[in-house]
């Protein structure tokens, strides 16, 4: 045993920042050591094989086999976290007196075939991932489009995507399987975890504050992919090497070089696969038709001598309704009654468009003798994005908001940026005076093209609100009147006049660029209109929270895809850089290269592509020891390694090591099924055995070799699934947006999520747990209580209590209240006797001895059958697996 002094020289070298040898001289960690080829010889099952031969080698006895109701009950939770009905109970145990393994086996695949399989693994891994619907932190905003990662896991697994499949698209599916929904769903494993929303949208990265929640940020990217597929500790080396395992932190920096230009943001992206390819060739046809037109159209423009850009405003005039060119009439935000409340408003372009110039023209009114310049903003940003939520890809043209800005009277405030993009909007962060009051008005908004076209007349406006008071005030003032140049009676022209201006124009065209680059311009124009009207033809895109390049919103500018200067950190402090760092993992594996091999040119999302291949590499031996075990761990309640997210020196060692490498390297050879990896488990005799208690044997007390199945109570989630499906309540939708069991106060800053606001009786909110909106700053009261995973933690295996509050919480919570009610209305009426074995054996799959049904038949004519049934409710055998 080392000594006191030994123990507090290596606590001081710890916090002190002292270099440990990152590994010892002779064989390597049990984790690193290579996988066989070929899975070993062996007789009979391949798990009972071994759990049998170390229980020999122990002289322990196992129990026997569970009997069938036990057995249908447990294959049911594990496969789908929901009951089996009591017919199905029935079923299987009257195919099991005839031939129990080919009743097991039926049983096994249609549990697996069932579309509620891929819900009860999705749960387990989405702990692991620590997905959330809120960003977490202080403000703890919600993430509208995170569900349709949760969705994918759902479908990834009731598919059975191979395993190496499925880890390479939640790494660099986008690259890796280019114009497939799941290669962007997928992404959300990447901004699955917390997100700083004050420190990466109100902080310049440049400064220290912002530079430190961008490293977090990737640090915990970086996290969640090693500790999740190879279940390595690697941010234990962001300050220095890793104390324990051999990792160090040149290793740790390379793995942040990965994601060094990646951050989290909503990406649009068409669920259809057919879509999104017709998509991609439209908008590339889009761009060269453009280009092709655009270069003529600057040609023409500059040898006509700029008549043919006063034809163009001109036809563009005269095809918007008429209206008075005064600066009276504008758009004007709701009233507020302090300055300091943001407002916005934004044109639509209709496509994304190429633009160099945004105007704004003030407004006129002599309200309180304000005159000039009424309510233009004292402090204000331009920004163009092809996002309506300006979420992502936000662009910045031109930003006020560091110090006021003067009132401009009626002169025009330009933006001069050539961007393409769809949207352009106005953000007021600081409103102007009206009486004892604060407004945001302007008369119009314009963005011209480089031939001084302006492309948002009679474009849609939207806004934060507005005061529509016709004609004066109202949205559509802001894109209908400035058209400069033109004659004002243009605005009235008839068809035949526009029809007149056109020809004139393509008249002029032609006399300018000569015939064959006339040809030409109209050839690219037919071809811009064409694919124009056919991306506009296009489904509208889904978004998704994801893993993606931002290119910037508030203080957040992004890098536009340019992968960020990593180094190497001294004490992980980010203003004491080292040595820069180079895209790789880890160099603890000899036959797997420690870096990578890319261009400095390659796109960011070859960084992503190449950890996704070294992760999957048949040679890594952590990735296919880690997921096997993973499985193996909730099928039993215990991993073969305890510590499923760290095969290192601080977790723990395998009970069955060559188990652990006969199924990892069996899972590998065979293509990565999870659901044949199921298959192989549960048809052992092993994850068979009865629970039942004995005198537990000296050599092996804690049953860590399965001499007996491991007793398991049921999570949260299985608990509340169960309630609503014996009750008959459950809704066994699929998929799309989480329902919210709490109603949010105060959203548009830091949303209160108050859950005893919510009618636990609305059938909205009966869907299954999977789809229940997690809040990472305040979890749900009775979910936290039955031990559900903290969404902003990695959980790699749920804590497991039993504890007095359980039971009050169980007993008095308003879901059991309503559920007991429903499942009571279930029942037969007439006689309690009949009613009471009936809710027995809807909720536990058994007749109730003479003795269990006398006392419910006894409580429930005294209380009522709810009461009755909320006590069943209530039972331990309810709220275990067996």
């Amino acid at each position: 045993m080392p000594s006191r002094i030994s123990l507090l020289l290596l606590l001081l070298s710890v916090s002190t920042g002292a270099t440990a040898a990152v590994e010892t001289p002779g064989e390597p960690w049990w984790s690193l050591q290579p996988l066989p080829a070929e899975p070993a010889a062996v007789t009979g099952h391949p798990v009972d094989f071994h759990i049998d031969a170390a229980l020999v080698a122990k002289g322990i006895m196992p129990v026997g086999a569970a009997e069938a109701r036990t057995l249908v009950r447990r294959l049911a939770f594990d496969l789908t976290g929901l009951p089996p009905s009591p017919e199905e109970a029935d079923a299987f145990a009257a195919a099991a007196a005839i031939d129990p393994e080919k009743a097991w086996q039926e049983l096994t695949g249609r549990l697996l075939a069932s579309p509620h399989y891929g819900e009860r693994w999705a749960r387990h891994w989405l702990d692991v991932v620590h997905y959330g619907d809120t960003h977490g932190y202080d403000k703890d905003q919600p993430r509208p489009h995170a569900w349709p990662y949760r969705d994918y896991v759902i479908r990834a697994f009731q598919e059975d995507k191979p395993y190496a499949r499925f880890v390479e698209e939640q790494i660099a599916g986008d690259v890796l399987f280019p114009g497939t929904r799941d290669g962007i769903e997928a992404l959300g494993f990447i901004s699955a975890g917390p997100w700083d929303f004050i420190g990466h949208a109100e902080v310049p990265e440049e400064k220290t504050d912002g530079m430190i929640a961008r490293h977090l940020d990737r640090d915990d990217m970086v996290a969640n992919t090693m500790n999740t597929f190879t279940s390595v500790t690697v941010h234990c080396a962001q300050c220095h090497d890793h104390k324990f395992d051999p990792v160090s932190a040149e290793d740790y920096y390379s793995l942040q070089a990965v994601f060094a230009a990646v951050d989290r943001a909503d990406r649009a992206y068409d669920p259809d696969n057919e879509v999104a390819q017709r998509r991609t060739v439209l908008t590339s046809e889009l761009t060269a038709a453009q280009s092709r037109s655009d270069s003529l159209r600057a040609a023409a423009a500059e040898r006509s001598g700029g008549k043919l850009t006063q034809l163009d405003a001109a036809i563009a005039a005269a095809r918007q309704p008429s209206s008075q060119l005064s600066q009276q009439n504008g758009w004007h935000s709701a009233i507020a009654a302090n300055d300091g409340m943001a407002k916005w408003v934004q044109v639509d372009l209709g496509a994304p468009r190429r633009f160099t110039k945004v105007s704004l023209r003030p407004c006129h009114d002599d309200f309180n003798g304000i005159g000039k310049g009424f309510g233009f903003p004292v402090r204000f940003r331009i920004e163009a994005a092809n996002d309506p939520d300006f979420q992502s890809g936000v662009q910045i043209l031109r930003d006020e908001t560091s110090a006021d800005f003067p009132n401009p009277a009626l002169a025009a405030v330009h933006a001069d940026q050539s961007v393409e993009a769809r949207y352009v909007r106005v953000t007021a962060v600081k409103l102007a005076l009206r009486q004892n009051d604060y407004i945001f008005s302007l008369a119009e908004l314009e963005v011209f093209d480089g031939d001084g076209r302006n492309m948002a007349a009679g474009a849609p406006v939207s806004s934060l609100d507005s005061i529509e008071a016709p004609v004066r005030w109202q949205r559509t003032n802001l894109t209908d009147r400035w058209y400069p140049g033109v004659d004002p009676a243009a605005l009235a022209a008839p068809d035949g006049v526009i029809a007149r201006m056109e020809a004139e124009r393509d008249a002029l065209m032609a006399a300018v660029l000569g015939p064959d680059d006339a040809a030409a311009w109209n050839r690219a124009e037919s071809a811009r209109k064409e694919a124009t009207a056919a991306l506009a033809a296009l489904p509208a895109q889904s978004k998704v929270y994801c893993g993606t390049v931002h290119h910037g919103s508030g203080a957040f500018r992004g890098t536009g895809g340019k992968p960020r200067a990593i180094h190497v950190l001294s004490r992980g402090d980010v203003k004491r850089r080292l040595a820069p760092a180079s895209p790789g993992a880890l160099s603890c594996l000899p036959d797997l290269p420690s870096r990578f091999q890319l261009p400095p040119d390659a796109p960011e999302g070859e960084r992503r592509a190449a950890l996704a291949r070294w992760i999957t590499d048949p040679r890594n031996p952590l990735t296919w020891r880690s997921i096997v075990n993973r499985i193996w761990q909730y099928h039993f309640g215990q991993g073969l390694v305890e510590t499923p997210s760290d095969f290192g020196r601080m977790g723990g060692q395998p009970s069955h090591p060559e188990l652990l490498d006969w199924l990892a390297t069996w899972f590998r050879n065979s293509g990565g099924s999870i659901k044949s990896l199921h298959r192989l488990i549960v048809s052992s005799q092993a994850y068979r055995r009865a629970s039942a208690y004995r005198d537990a044997p000296s050599s092996d007390p804690e049953n860590r070799l399965l001499w007996r199945m491991p007793r398991r109570k049921l999570e949260a989630e299985a608990v509340r699934d169960s309630m609503l499906a014996v009750s008959g309540l459950l809704d066994r939708s699929l998929g799309g947006p989480a329902f919210q069991d709490f109603v949010i106060l105060h959203p548009e800053h830091s949303p209160h999520y108050e859950y005893h606001l919510a009618d636990l009786a609305n059938p909205a909110l009966h869907r299954r747990s999977i789809y229940r909106f997690l809040v990472r700053s305040k979890p749900q009261p009775w979910m936290a209580t039955m031990d559900c995973a903290d969404p902003s933690l990695l959980v790699e295996k749920r804590t497991q209590t039993i504890t007095p509050l359980q039971s009050l919480a169980q007993l008095n919570n308003q879901l059991t209240l309503v559920a007991a009610s429903a499942l009571a209305r279930r029942l037969p009426q007439g006689s309690p006797q009949q009613a009471m074995a009936t809710a027995f054996r809807l909720a536990l799959q058994r007749d109730p001895t003479t003795e269990e049904l006398a006392d419910l038949t006894a409580y429930a004519e005294r209380h009522g059958l709810p009461n009755a049934c909320r006590a069943i409710l209530n039972l331990n055998e309810f709220c275990f697996v067996d």
